[in-house]
């Protein structure tokens, strides 16, 4: 439902000690992570969040300290940042069988965006299928995190995927290079890895999340199956068994490795996220190992 809260205020307070974390330096730009968002000359200030231990003390608001006796810190803005871009996969592909993966990915979408809103950085949310969707910008800390929570909330599942039309699209509309997170199943009838590879030519740093449900990677079927494209309707009978669904989990094992090849030989990061993993696990566990996320 798009007026339930996609994460609860709990998760969000656990979620502001981290960072979005990307590698290349920018020309010219500066990031949410960078120490110069704290106090110093030309910066406007924003917002005040809770001191964790680790935090900078220079930014901490002492006035407010004597007062209220809890420590928070200043944050500021500086311009120009490194855009955070995601790029959300909202084809049918992502609502197929139990539709878990489509409500999954949103989740994990806002908690990104909340990250970043939090470090101040620049996000902008990009929904596709076979096309880029209109999409969502925020920035400027988190008090701008409500309307983009009632954004996802509020993307339904449609059309068919087309990672190379789309990235075409993208790089002509968005040709300042940045931080470029991709979440999505990768399931489409036309190679991703053209275009993701494409991604990363033209200047971007990839982030790969691939978020997966169980039946993706080992059909739980046995016996004549009459399949359904969950994208295109086509339909096809087959037989299933243990020596088919083997192969077929070989095969999905490949293309992940081949996933993440990707985006390690650019320099980038890659996550593989089963929906049986909590999100929890998901943020603090695996995001934080691939270091996409400190």
């Amino acid at each position: 439902m798009a007026d339930t809260p996609l994460l609860d205020r709990a998760f969000l307070e656990r979620l502001e000690r981290l960072t979005i974390h990307w590698q290349r330096s920018f020309a010219g730009l500066v990031g949410g992570h960078n120490r110069s968002r704290f106090a110093g000359g030309g910066q406007e200030f924003l917002e005040h969040r809770h001191f964790h231990q680790g935090d900078d003390l220079r930014a901490v608001n002492w006035r407010a300290f004597m007062r209220l006796d809890k420590m928070f810190l200043k944050m500021f803005q500086i311009e120009p940042r490194v855009p955070v871009r995601l790029l959300v996969d909202v084809s049918k592909s992502m609502a197929a069988v139990s539709g878990q993966k489509f409500l999954y990915a949103k989740q994990l979408v806002a908690a990104l965006c909340y990250v970043g809103l939090v470090r101040l950085d620049t996000i902008q949310i990009l929904p596709f299928s076979g096309r880029l969707k209109e999409g969502k910008s925020a920035g400027g800390g988190r008090h701008r995190y409500r309307p983009v929570s009632e954004y996802l909330g509020a993307l339904e599942p449609e059309g068919s995927t087309d990672f190379l039309a789309v990235v075409r699209e993208f790089l002509n509309e968005y040709p300042q290079r940045g931080l470029v997170i991709v979440v999505s199943d990768f399931l489409d009838d036309g190679s991703c890895e053209k275009a993701l590879q494409y991604l990363a030519d033209y200047g971007n740093e990839l982030m790969l999340l691939q978020v997966w449900g169980d039946e993706d990677r080992t059909p739980p079927w046995l016996g004549e199956v009459d399949m359904v494209d969950a994208e295109t309707g086509q339909q096809l009978r087959i037989q299933v068994d243990e020596d088919a669904r083997r192969q077929y989990t070989e095969a999905f094992d490949a293309f992940s490795a081949r996933l993440k090849e990707i985006a390690l030989r650019n320099d980038g990061k890659y996550s593989t996220i089963p929906t049986s993993l909590s999100l929890d696990d998901a943020i603090f566990g695996t995001m934080i190992r691939t270091r996409s996320i400190a």
